[in-house]
């Protein structure tokens, strides 16, 4: 009896007892909360552990986002680069974790060239990146000028003088490689106005632009305006052109009618330099004639003089005496 083992003790199994209920609890949860999760996931080919779910509910990260769009990137045939704790991690940053995977999905789909750092930079750069992505694959059109400015119509004069009213269609794909950093479409569409607007002033006649619009745009595209910007001009293209006003006949009648007003102020200014003229001479003519008065006036003081003096005598006076 002495060989025997001696009996456990009875605190000793108690707790023993309690931290493998306490273990079985925690199972229970981790089950209940992510059993439906990791079962996802195991069965689509994306296994994620339990102890990983466990630490993205810590970490504040939504588990299901993350499992579900693993498994997307998985079932997309995208590769197992892209693992939960990269989509955690962008997840954390800020990122829209689903809508990076459906872009890399259209992308890979697409064949462009695109992985998935760069995509996610993309987003975290405050680009819609898979706007983007569809927008490489499917071309928009830009209105040019754009209706938000208020204006529908973009105003060019030729070189005779006339307006002409346009407005042009921009086909533009995004540029990928430059979507971070590149310019936006208010960019584009500026410099594809400026581009028609020096196109049509270096044309000699309104007539060649309204017959040949298509030698605009080309003009137009041939000047790389897609440059430092984040899309690709497919084509520009003239929508719709309206004949304006005259401004060279307009200027012409201006410059005439101000011509016309010089003349005038010039010439009232010879009448005016003439009236000036006449009014002196009338001061001068009036003074010299009051001169005249004043010697008038001293030819019978100096007669008188002259007789008193001797200077002077009468005829009759001097046969008289002798």
């Amino acid at each position: 009896m002495n060989d025997l083992p001696s009996a456990i003790p009875l605190p000793v199994v108690l707790a023993a007892g309690i931290m493998l209920a306490l273990a079985a609890l925690a199972m229970m949860l981790l089950v209940f909360n992510y059993g439906q999760i990791w079962f996802q996931a195991f069965w689509s080919k994306a296994p994620v552990r339990f102890m990983e779910l466990l630490g993205m509910s810590l970490r504040k990260v939504n588990a299901r986002t993350i499992v579900q769009a693993r498994i997307m990137a998985t079932q997309a045939g995208l590769g197992r680069d892209i693992t939960a704790r990269r989509l955690e991690a962008h997840y954390l940053a800020g990122g829209d974790v689903p809508r990076v995977i459906r872009a890399l999905i259209v992308a890979h789909r697409a064949d462009l060239d695109l992985d998935f750092d760069r995509a996610c930079a993309i987003d975290l750069a405050g680009r819609d990146v898979l706007d983007a992505v569809q927008t490489s694959v499917t071309p928009k059109v830009i209105d040019c000028p754009d209706v938000a400015s208020g204006k529908s119509t973009l105003s060019a004069v030729a070189k005779n003088g006339v307006e002409l009213k346009i407005r042009a269609r921009v086909t533009v794909r995004t540029n990928l490689q430059q979507l971070i950093g590149g310019a936006t479409e208010e960019t584009i569409i500026a410099r594809v106005g400026e581009g028609i607007i020096t196109s049509i002033g270096s044309s000699e006649s309104h007539f060649d632009v309204m017959e040949h619009p298509d030698t605009i745009s080309k003009a137009v595209l041939q000047r790389g305006l897609d440059a430092q910007t984040a899309f690709q001009i497919v084509s520009i293209d003239i929508a719709d052109i309206e004949v304006g006003e005259n401004i060279g006949a307009r200027l012409q009648a201006d410059q005439a009618e101000a011509d016309t007003r010089v003349a005038r102020a010039k010439a009232e200014e010879r009448r005016s330099v003439a009236i000036a003229r006449e009014q002196e001479m009338k001061a001068a003519t009036a003074e010299n004639r009051a001169r005249l008065f004043q010697a008038e006036a001293l030819v019978p003081q100096s007669i008188g003089d002259a007789f008193r003096a001797g200077r002077l005598r009468i005829p009759g006076q001097d046969n008289g005496r002798s």
